[in-house]
């Protein structure tokens, strides 16, 4: 009995052995990828940077392209308005 009480001790030693060797794999895998994951994370803060400004470039273009487009709208609309619109003023009032 005293062979088989060794057998099966060292069997479940063994196998303990097996589990640590592929947890301490694992271990190791997952340091890496947590180690690629914080580089990924330093480049996507510094990515985020660089569209905050692109924003703000594109904001300040829209809002300069909307300020010509609506002076242009607005002179156009005046222009219209000088030549039609007073003719029109003129009907509705006799």
């Amino acid at each position: 009995m005293s062979s088989h009480s060794t057998h099966s001790s060292s069997t479940a030693s063994l196998a303990r052995n097996r589990q640590y060797t592929h947890l301490q794999s694992q271990l190791a895998q997952l340091n890496a990828h947590l180690a690629d994951t914080e580089n990924l994370l330093a480049m996507t803060a510094v990515q985020a940077e660089y569209l905050r400004g692109l924003g703000g470039w594109w904001g300040g273009l829209f809002m300069s392209a909307s300020k010509v487009l609506g002076e242009e709208g607005n002179n156009s609309a005046a222009t219209a308005g000088a030549a039609g619109g007073g003719d029109r003023t003129k009907a509705g009032r006799e």
